[in-house]
């Protein structure tokens, strides 16, 4: 049965829905990983469709998010040493460092410009020769690629005022860290478009390992649905496995030759999350042979360890042991207009995406489901 052709056709929905219900024995816990599966999720409010004894919560699958605060501060470091000029993605603009933020630093009249895509800013590099364009290179394997390849075409083309500061990471090793950190799964919907780059070998070890099984989703409501459905009789059977429910884009072998240029510009390094701390070869930084476009090493600058955010618990809903309901903050002290920690400030971010489709009346925002 074809359940993914007509995405949102009710009875589809409805048919999908009939099966969860029937199939659904006790409680069941699934993570999702993906900042837009989190969106689709709320946005077309999937938790309130399925039986009580489901819960759907959130982990860190916003690049924004888990991005360090010392890299911010670097950021803003970069912000004051003449001639230089920060290219960034708009999400990062408002992340609170540990004593400012790029938005104010632009407000106070430091060249900071939002870009779409790192070919933008080595454009602004090449259109402003006599400045140093530093690109804030941040996003999983999906967005990883584009920045090694926009390193390659750089080189190509002799700009050598382009320089980049990389946050760039890679999902399983946080994902690892979810089952072994305490938090109970017991599944999790894996995040499409990363899987259209990896393919979806590299879950092996989640049923390996851990008995945990997952399913690579699309973000159509319908996918999402099939997902759920796939996780559920992984877990009553037990038979946990690794399945790919968006077979219309992601293949087992993912993009080899995307694969090939990022590992060709990136080496695996160890790297720091919010919520979890430094994971073992979970980021990305820049091959030996590409120092002289490395912005920590062209561009040493003193910052802060990651320090205490305070109320904030975006690191607890990173790690999926807490809902945005239970911050104290949500809502009230921290929105996005005044976001008080990184999850409030992306569009991808658990925070901003339960803000903007939060229901009063829904008892999931105000605790966990």
């Amino acid at each position: 049965m074809d359940l993914t052709g007509s995405f949102r056709e009710q009875g589809r929905v409805d048919t999908l829905l009939g099966h969860i219900r029937r199939e659904a024995a006790g409680e069941y816990i699934f993570m999702e990983v993906c900042g837009g599966h989190t969106t689709a999720i709320q946005s077309y409010g999937i938790p309130g469709m399925l039986p009580h004894g489901i819960r759907l919560i959130s982990g860190p699958g916003c690049p924004v998010c888990v991005t360090s605060q010392t890299f911010i501060d670097h950021a803003i470091a970069l912000t004051g040493m003449p001639d230089v000029t920060v290219a960034t993605f708009g999400d990062l603009v408002k992340v609170p460092g540990s004593e400012s933020s790029l938005e104010r630093e632009k407000a106070g009249g430091a060249d900071v410009r939002v870009v779409y895509s790192v070919n933008e800013a080595i454009s602004l590099a090449e259109k402003n020769r006599e400045r140093k364009v530093v690109f804030l290179a941040v996003g999983f394997e999906t967005t990883a690629p584009g920045t090694a390849a926009g390193v390659l075409d750089a080189a190509k083309r002799g700009i050598r005022n382009f320089f980049l500061l990389s946050a760039h990471k890679i999902m399983p090793p946080a994902m690892r860290a979810v089952v072994t950190g305490g938090t109970h799964v017991n599944g999790f919907i894996c995040p499409g478009h990363v899987s259209a780059i990896t393919g979806s070998g590299i879950y092996r070890f989640l049923p390996d390992d851990f008995g945990v099984g997952c399913v690579i989703s699309g973000f159509e409501p319908l996918d999402i649905l099939q997902s759920v459905l796939m996780l559920i009789r992984q877990v009553n059977l037990k038979r946990p496995g690794v399945e790919v429910q968006y077979t219309r884009a992601v293949k087992p072998e993912g993009n080899r030759k995307a694969v090939s240029i990022m590992n060709q510009v990136f080496r695996v390094s160890d790297d720091w999350w919010r919520g979890f701390g430094v994971l073992a070869g979970s980021g990305l930084r820049l091959r030996e042979g590409y120092e002289n476009i490395d912005a920590e090493k062209v561009f040493p600058a003193f910052a802060e360890k990651n320090i205490d955010e305070g109320d904030c618990i975006c690191g607890e809903i990173l790690r999926g042991t807490s809902t945005p309901g239970e911050c104290p903050l949500f809502g009230k002290a921290c929105n996005p207009g005044n976001p008080a920690g990184a999850c409030m400030v992306s569009s991808e971010g658990a925070c901003n995406v339960y803000f903007k489709y939060r229901n009063p009346h829904d008892t999931a925002y105000h605790k966990k489901y």
